[in-house]
């Protein structure tokens, strides 16, 4: 069986403007229904979308508007803003824009879009095909679109840039709280990350304080850098020898992680009485709690941590 080969026609031959290629889409948007996730239907040219018009309005399945914008040329920046505005001027929910050629960065923008609005972008790729001397056809191609992973990676991303100051915030607090009862981090400042810490007195040992959204945890943190996995275990393991000790002095049993197959090792506690994003007004109790498991767990561990000769 003979199969034959697709060759690609110059758009400017078969459409010579946009508005010819936005009249014969119009009639038959069922080509672009079936790349798109979504029916449109009453499809309607120029309308008016403030000072500017729109190449095309049409509805989907559920009634909402959905904008869609044609560009016979490489993609920039103009009919990007164009995209936006008619988006948030007719109200619509959706925006189809359909490109000869999309750039890289304009590509970007719209996956970008997809996992930081409301709205959902499609950026379609159309080109003109043939075969063996065939009436020319039109080949849309979906170059990126919204997706349930789009909206679950903004979803994270925004979460993450909403944590960000709540976390420095609460390591202000808390380290303002702990000058009042202990010198260990004095000379740390705030941060926006899950964890400050200070060293211990010997190389490789922080003290760290971790916070999570609903849990604290206290540590002595052994890590000597890189390639030092068995030196973490020797300091390990000499700590170990006086685990029944250390525990005692702590108030209660601690958990020891070796943390085997991993570089580092630590000596920690976990706290039930909050995190981060706990109501504010409990971050004084979790502050007061974690301020004194640091200090009970120092105390532990000081002499031993002092006489290491590792």
């Amino acid at each position: 069986m003979a199969i034959s080969k697709i060759e690609r026609v110059p758009l400017r031959t078969v459409w010579k403007q946009e508005v010819g290629f936005s009249a014969w889409l119009q009639d038959n948007i069922d080509v672009l229904n079936d790349v798109l996730d979504v029916t449109l239907v009453n499809v309607e040219r120029e309308q008016s979308a403030g000072a500017f018009s729109v190449d095309l309005v049409a509805e989907d399945a559920d009634g909402n508007a959905v904008v869609i914008e044609n560009q016979l040329a490489k993609s920039d920046h103009d009919h990007l803003g164009k995209l936006i505005t008619y988006l948030t001027a007719l109200g619509a929910r959706t925006a189809v824009w359909i490109v000869a050629n999309p750039r890289p960065e304009h590509v970007g923008a719209i996956a970008w879009l997809n996992e930081s609005a409301t709205g959902d972008f499609y950026l379609v790729k159309v080109e003109a095909v043939q075969i063996d001397g065939s009436p020319s056809a039109p080949l849309l191609t979906v170059i990126v679109g919204p997706s349930d992973e789009s909206r679950e990676v903004g979803a994270t991303k925004k979460e993450m840039a909403e944590r960000n100051p709540v976390r420095e915030q609460f390591w202000a607090q808390l380290l303002e709280r702990s000058k009042t009862k202990t010198k260990l981090h004095s000379n740390i400042s705030p941060n926006h990350y899950s964890w400050i810490g200070t060293g211990a007195g010997r190389s490789g040992l922080t003290f760290v304080y971790t916070i999570r959204k609903h849990e604290a945890v206290i540590e002595l943190y052994i890590d000597r850098g890189k390639d030092s996995e068995l030196e973490n275990t020797a300091v390990f393991e000499k700590l170990a020898e006086s685990r029944d000790e250390i525990d005692a002095e702590f108030g209660e049993p601690l958990e020891w992680q070796s943390l085997e197959g991993k570089r580092a090792c630590r000596i920690a506690t976990r706290l039930s009485q909050g995190g981060y994003r706990d109501e504010s007004v409990r971050w004084p109790q979790i502050h007061d709690a974690m301020i004194d498991a640091m200090i009970r767990l120092e105390q532990a561990l000081r002499k031993h941590v002092d006489n290491l000769t590792l």
